[in-house]
């Protein structure tokens, strides 16, 4: 009894598959030696708290960089060189800039995403028309609005969260008329944006979109994460017509 104890309590906290365990003592108890039993009585007792607030600090810190960044091994979508998933298969955990140093033609018929979204490209080296593919299974290359079967390059969208925010400008370097939008537009000349041009662009928040150069999300698409996009050609597209845009939500 002469000895000091502390005393802990565990808890853990835990978000998707991101974990973190720590300690937070409840109080520190000094006991004073007595010649008698009855005459032992706890003092200087301290409270933990602000010790206990920098802990969840850090670890709110952590779980927040973890829910805006997922990593690749959060990740995995299967290619098919037949329709219904048949034929060779090519399995896929993180960027792909090339099908064919894998072993694996550029002919892809079907597609299941078992996690994550992905960015898939016609050519290799991210280049070409872009598709959105989000965790399900696309048994024909129509499913995510092809008209052919070719893919070359292939790499995860790593954004993704419950914070959506983009602002959209009618000419380059972020100037014109502005739209600020934090929801999916089928049509954005319903919002009251005069014009079909979209010249630049601002992400914020933790979550991609994709914007569409028809309306009721159709067309040609570009997928933007976070960051400025002072002209189309930064979205790699040849014109600025965007007419409809949506958010990456359908993420796991």
């Amino acid at each position: 009894m002469g000895n000091k104890k502390n005393l802990h309590m565990e808890r853990v906290l835990g978000c998707g598959s991101v974990w973190a365990q720590f300690k937070e003592p409840v109080w520190n108890r000094t006991w004073r030696k007595s010649t008698s039993r009855r005459n032992m009585s706890p003092s200087n007792r301290t409270c933990s708290g602000s010790a206990s607030s920098k802990e969840g600090k850090a670890l709110t810190g952590s779980w927040s960089a973890a829910f805006l960044e997922s990593p690749a091994k959060d990740h995995q979508i299967t290619f098919y060189e037949g329709r219904c998933f048949t034929g060779r298969k090519l399995e896929v955990r993180g960027d792909c800039d090339n099908f064919q140093d894998r072993g694996f033609m550029n002919r892809v018929n079907s597609i299941r995403v078992e996690s994550g979204a992905w960015i898939c490209y016609d050519h290799p080296d991210f280049r070409g028309q872009q598709y959105i593919l989000e965790h399900g299974e696309y048994p024909e290359f129509q499913r995510w609005n092809s008209h052919n079967d070719h893919m070359g390059s292939c790499k995860p969208i790593r954004m993704h969260g419950e914070h959506y925010r983009i602002e959209l400008f009618e000419a380059c370097n972020f100037s014109g008329q502005c739209m600020d939008i934090c929801d999916d537009c089928p049509f954005l000349q319903s919002r009251g944006f005069s014009k079909s041009c979209i010249n630049s662009v601002r992400v914020y928040g933790d979550g991609a979109w994709v914007m569409y150069e028809e309306p009721n999300f159709r067309g040609r698409m570009y997928i933007v994460e976070r960051g400025n996009y002072c002209s189309p050609t930064e979205w790699q597209a040849q014109n600025p017509n965007i007419q409809s845009i949506r958010r990456v939500v359908n993420y796991f």
